[in-house]
């Protein structure tokens, strides 16, 4: 299968790249500038040390050519393609000192990527020949939200709401208060409905099933059924009958995502993909020549 992640915002990932720089060398790179002569050149390769999904090529090299743009970098695979323990990934030449002030933050960047989209690619392989789809969800890094949700697309994921401006999902804590000033979630989903724009998408999260029927009737885009057990979802769903889109969300891992897919739910959120994905084990072996 061919996976098409799309792009990352260019703004977006210049400012992860020139943050991290600027983070891990505010001063320049006191070792290399002391050590490695100004006309070294080095020729690194990107390895993979274990099996995985790869996201972060271009980064890699935009990296790479955000420190020196004079440094030559190759990527030998796709964003989204799988690769074995010792495939080299990519290639890059250029000013020794450039190629090593660069290597830490690119390293850092596509193996946390390549993390994500490994273990996302494992929860859409857990779901296959069902009607779920796996999406990832708010609980990012601060700051590298962008390249993490970029890196579940090249898992074959798909992005929830990409932040809080993006749509209307009153979750238990917006019930709480609305519950606590005496208005039904029903009637505010109404009266929100008539202020918001036709494309606004509507979601409502609800932890019982006597909750679901009001807040369908109200006319919701999607349901999130947070915390329901198989049984319990597969009950929701009946109620549910078509007229939203049922999110499960919740307790999934996967050893359940399976079972929560068999359920008949059209999404399954999965915060871990970003929140508690390790980081792939890439390295960077550098040769160094000197120069003339």
């Amino acid at each position: 299968m061919t996976i098409d992640p799309g792009t990352i915002p260019p703004h977006a990932l210049r400012r992860v790249i020139v943050t991290a720089l600027e983070e891990d060398a505010p001063w320049g790179d006191v070792t290399s500038e002391t050590l490695i002569p100004a006309d070294a050149t080095a020729t690194a390769t990107l390895a993979a040390r274990e099996p995985g999904v790869l996201s972060g090529g271009a980064v890699f090299v935009a990296v790479m050519h955000t420190v020196d743009p004079s440094i030559t970098a190759v990527v030998h695979a796709a964003d989204g393609t799988t690769f074995a323990a010792g495939d080299a990934l990519a290639t890059v030449t250029g000013p020794a000192r450039a190629v090593l002030r660069a290597e830490r933050v690119a390293l850092n960047l596509v193996q946390r990527m390549s993390g994500i989209a490994t273990a996302t690619a494992a929860y859409v392989a857990a779901v296959e020949g069902t009607r779920a789809r796996i999406v990832d969800t708010r609980k990012t890094t601060p700051g590298l939200r962008a390249i993490e949700r970029y890196a579940v697309r090249c898992g074959g994921g798909q992005n929830h709401r990409t932040s809080l401006s993006d749509a209307v999902l009153a979750k238990d804590n917006h019930l709480a208060v609305l519950l606590a000033g005496g208005t039904p979630i029903g009637t505010a989903i109404t009266a929100a409905r008539k202020r918001l724009g036709h494309t606004v998408h509507v979601e409502v999260e609800v932890d019982r099933i006597d909750q679901i029927e009001p807040v369908v009737a109200a006319g919701v885009d999607t349901i999130m059924l947070d915390n329901f057990t198989t049984t319990e979802l597969e009950t929701g769903v009946g109620i549910v009958a078509g007229r939203a889109l049922v999110e499960a969300s919740g307790g999934v891992s996967l050893d359940t995502v399976a079972a929560i897919a068999a359920t008949g739910v059209d999404v399954i959120s999965v915060g871990a993909l970003t929140h508690s994905a390790r980081a792939l084990d890439l390295g960077l072996d550098v040769a160094v020549a000197a120069g003339d």
